[in-house]
């Protein structure tokens, strides 16, 4: 059975009950002929015998729409993935930037209820937007703490209890995230990074607070955590102000410096505090939904970060430290003639490492193995017994490590009172590139190509609508018929453009149609082509009426697969993300909901919102992901590069073998999931009936460093399909479809709906948006 959870609801004009209602498009954003969109089909879910007949419905399209100002001009909400939950109304005139936004795309089919769904920060800038209406639900709290983090923002304990981690229902699909990040050229041209003035003791007040909340103090460190106390502005705060508010999003951390406030949770006060504390801090990653309300109940000051100043702040911080370790490199002789991107890659394995004084880090006379640059305090250089010498800050030694196993010449010895140094191993170096001697080395730059598409001639007027598929926030997905040709049966998606525009996801649209129409694999549905009109973009896809992986799993008994249908399903995986990665896209939202099942019982990657083409240079900063899936970097906020797919293909794995995620908690902001991924996959317990080979593998994809995860070294996908927990299946004949699948889907014809579940109609009608942004489409 396949359910949906709509995203919120929205109020346009509504149509009569009952009526038959077409969308409408009354302008030309282009040249291109405006295509007459579909009339979604009146479904009433009650009566089933109704639902078992087909006829009753497939809908024509209908003659072009009246125009606005008509009796029933009504609109459809068109998407196939779930994208958020259920929420009050916004603004008739307007999308709400505040709601907790979805994925701009969906899957194909089968969206079912209460999916992970993806949420995305508005970019900062809602100048000229209407104002959105506040939200007013409110959360039966799981946790006290603003952000989500255990009990109140001091750590105190309160008397809500969490549940038992086993308790916790991974039979509910839960959402994905997204926040906005500055452009390049925003970073760029930001030369001097935010600094307002503080005493000694604020910045010293400020420190002890972040060191003492578990999660920013492994998200702030060194230097970094001098710039984002540097870049904290002091605000004054009038007696009763609201801070922060239950349900709403923000884009703010606070820091109190002086005053009284109190915590209330659905209008009730459950603490008071006046000493300095963090909260809010969840708001520097993505728009999260406040637990509870914070009001000062005195005058007093905060210290604020937003989230565009901590962004900013990142990202500049960690270019310099990329350009430091390239400089690094660029000093060693025998790395002089290497590629500039290879050197690029090179720095992303160095590790650091902490010696004390007097450590011998290197002994005349070892086998030497490892490349050392110095980053803080001074080593003394001995020779026979002789000092010849010192090295500071920026030094190095035991480059020729790097090229050929080395005798070490001299010893070297930390001086007081520590010394820190980037360490990079030749194992490490030539697992990733090979051998420095090579002069050929180099980093495959793919590129995507245009993909020719034989339904160019096709327009909207040609397709009937068989049912729907599933719905979210921005549209809905249907599945459609050609009138004509009875064989063509696609999957058509419709999202709204009014709130793409709304929420700035222009850009992510694009990179849904680019990267998803230059896929060519049996492991990724297919986009044929694109249209749009006045009111909607549309995707006409490939159909795949077997449903989601997601489905499948919970449909087990018990919830979970067995070792070698775990292999097969997670195959297709494998395949879908290598053909990804070689055209340079990371998906960056794998996850069961975004791998559907076609009648042969294999699997297809759809839902391309988050993937992302990445140049060999540098990594990507925005949050992007489930919580439950994504990799400490992102958490982080350090860059990510595909190494986070190898790492939630791990988490996918352990997800089909054991029925649950290894990192999923009851967190109603994942604050407490993001802190178990970042203590890593060693400190989850895996089941009994999981193999060594099995767990195995899922601990070398996890692995906390990027550069350490199998799939990232020279041999790439190949290592990862040559692991014994793979051992004996054959790849080839997989990939031509030769293997069978234990999970063959039954349908009685291209236009079955047994594998579905039947969607009530959204009567609403959203506004024209003709800026020409989809011109493309």
């Amino acid at each position: 059975m396949i359910k949906c959870l709509c995203g919120r609801s929205e109020s346009y004009t509504i149509t009569k009950p009952g009526s038959v209602h077409s969308i409408i498009g009354n302008g030309r954003a282009s040249s291109k002929p405006i295509v007459r969109p579909i009339t979604p089909p009146l479904v009433d879910p009650a009566p089933k015998d109704q639902r078992d007949n087909d006829e009753a419905l497939a809908t024509d399209l209908p003659p072009p729409a009246a125009e606005p100002g008509a009796d029933e001009p009504a609109g459809s909400n068109h998407e196939g993935t779930v994208t958020h939950t259920k929420g009050p109304a916004p603004n008739p005139t307007a999308a709400n930037p505040d709601k907790e936004l979805g994925s701009s795309l969906g899957d194909p089919v089968g969206a079912t209820q209460s999916k992970r769904t993806k949420h995305r920060a508005p970019e900062p800038d809602t100048d000229k937007k209407p104002n959105p209406p506040s939200e007013n639900s409110e959360q039966d709290p799981e946790l006290l703490h603003p952000d989500g983090l255990t009990g109140l923002p001091d750590g105190r304990k309160v008397s809500v209890k969490d549940p038992p981690e086993e308790e916790h229902n991974q039979s509910v699909r839960r959402p994905g995230v997204q926040a906005s990040v500055p452009s390049d050229a925003e970073v760029a041209s930001n030369e001097n990074l935010p600094s307002y003035p503080k005493s000694a003791q604020d910045a010293d007040q400020i420190k002890k607070a972040i060191e003492t909340n578990e999660f920013l103090s492994r998200l702030f460190y060194g230097n970094r955590l001098q710039d984002i106390i540097n870049g904290m502005q002091l605000r004054s705060v009038p007696a009763k102000k609201t801070l922060i508010k239950q349900g709403d999003k923000g884009s703010e951390m606070f820091v109190s410096k002086q005053g009284k406030f109190r915590v209330l949770i659905k209008g009730k006060t459950v603490d008071e505090f006046s000493e300095p504390r963090v909260f809010g801090e969840l708001a520097l990653l993505y728009n999260a939904k406040r637990l509870a309300t914070i009001q000062a109940l005195s005058e007093g000051q905060v210290w604020v970060l937003d989230r565009v100043a901590f962004q900013r702040i990142v990202i500049r911080f960690d270019r310099k430290e990329q350009d430091q370790y390239l400089q690094f490199l660029r000093n060693v002789e025998s790395l002089q003639t290497v590629d500039e991107d290879v050197l690029l890659q090179v720095s992303k394995l160095f590790k650091k490492e902490i010696f004390p004084a007097g450590t011998v880090i290197v002994r005349q006379g070892d086998k030497g193995d490892k490349f050392y640059v110095i980053r803080a305090g001074t080593v003394t250089i001995t020779k026979n017994g002789t000092v010849l010498g010192k090295l500071g800050k920026d030094k190095c030694f035991g480059e020729m490590a790097l090229q050929k196993e080395d005798t070490r010449q001299a010893t070297v010895t930390a001086e007081s009172p520590v010394v820190e140094c980037l360490t990079l191993t030749r194992k490490n170096f030539i697992d990733h590139f090979g051998d420095v001697q090579i002069p050929t080395i180099q980093v495959k730059t793919p590129s995507l190509k245009d993909v020719p598409s034989e339904y160019q001639d096709m327009v909207l007027d040609d397709l009937k609508i068989i049912r729907t598929l599933g719905v979210g926030g921005f549209g809905r997905v249907e599945l459609v018929q050609h009138k004509k040709r009875k064989s063509l049966v696609f999957a058509l998606k419709y999202q709204k453009k009014i709130d793409i525009v709304y929420q700035n996801l222009q850009e992510h649209v694009h990179n849904e149609k680019i990267i998803q129409m230059n896929c060519n694999s049996p492991f990724v549905v297919r986009m044929h082509r694109t249209f749009r009109d006045n009111k909607y973009v549309y995707f006409l896809m490939e159909a795949c009426l077997g449903g989601d992986l997601f489905t499948l799993l919970h449909n087990q008994k018990p919830k979970r697969f067995d070792q070698d249908n775990a292999r097969f399903l997670s195959a297709c995986v494998l395949e879908a993300l290598e053909h990804l990665h070689s055209k340079g896209v990371v998906f960056r939202d794998l996850k069961p909901e975004n791998l559907m099942v076609d009648l042969t019982g294999y699997l297809k990657l759809t839902d391309f919102g988050f993937a992302k083409k990445m140049p060999n240079r540098g990594k990507t900063y925005t949050f992007a992901g489930t919580p439950e899936y994504v990799a400490p970097e992102i958490v982080l906020n350090r860059g990510h590069d595909r190494a986070v797919d190898y790492w939630a293909f791990g988490v996918i794995l352990f997800e089909l073998l054991t029925g649950k995620t290894p990192f999923c908690t009851n967190d109603g902001t994942n604050m407490r999931t993001y802190n178990k991924i970042l203590n890593g996959i060693d400190n989850i317990t895996f089941p009994s009936y999981v193999s060594l080979k099995a767990k195995n593998l899922i601990e070398k994809l996890c692995r906390p460093m990027a550069t350490d995860r199998i799939g990232m070294q020279k041999g790439g996908f190949a290592d990862i399909k040559n692991h014994k927990f793979y051992q004996g299946f054959d790849w080839e004949k997989f990939r031509q479809h030769q293997i069978p699948s234990p999970y063959k889907m039954k349908a009685k014809d291209l236009t079955d709906k047994s594998n579905c579940d039947v969607f009530k109609q959204d009567k609403t009608y959203p506004p024209d948006e003709t800026s020409g942004w989809d011109n493309d489409f």
